[in-house]
């Protein structure tokens, strides 16, 4: 595996670890749970699709598989920032993603 594709698997997997730790550090607030609940499941299968990417059998379902994970990955800035524009959430808490 080249330097970029191991990057790329370890940053991955790491925002992953990011987003669960975010969504187990939110308020018990039902605003907070429902946007939660939206974002922790596309946050982490960012680094799904990647790592699926490179077990394609061909370049179109590679594509594929690299489209799905962007799609996750605008979802779950998405469902970020409705939890930074609702008040759940400040910015400043964001900084390590």
């Amino acid at each position: 595996m080249n330097e970029t594709r191991l990057d790329l698997r370890n940053r991955t997997k790491k925002f992953a670890l990011r987003i669960v730790r975010l969504y187990c550090a939110l308020p018990e607030t039902t605003v907070a749970q429902i946007l939660g609940k939206q974002m922790r499941p596309s946050g982490t299968s960012v680094g799904a699709h990647y790592r699926e990417a490179y077990r394609s059998r061909s370049n179109a379902e590679f594509i594929s598989k690299i489209e799905g994970g962007l799609q996750e990955l605008e979802e779950t800035i998405y469902w970020i920032e409705l939890l930074v524009e609702s008040g759940t959430i400040t910015a400043e808490k964001l900084n390590s993603l």
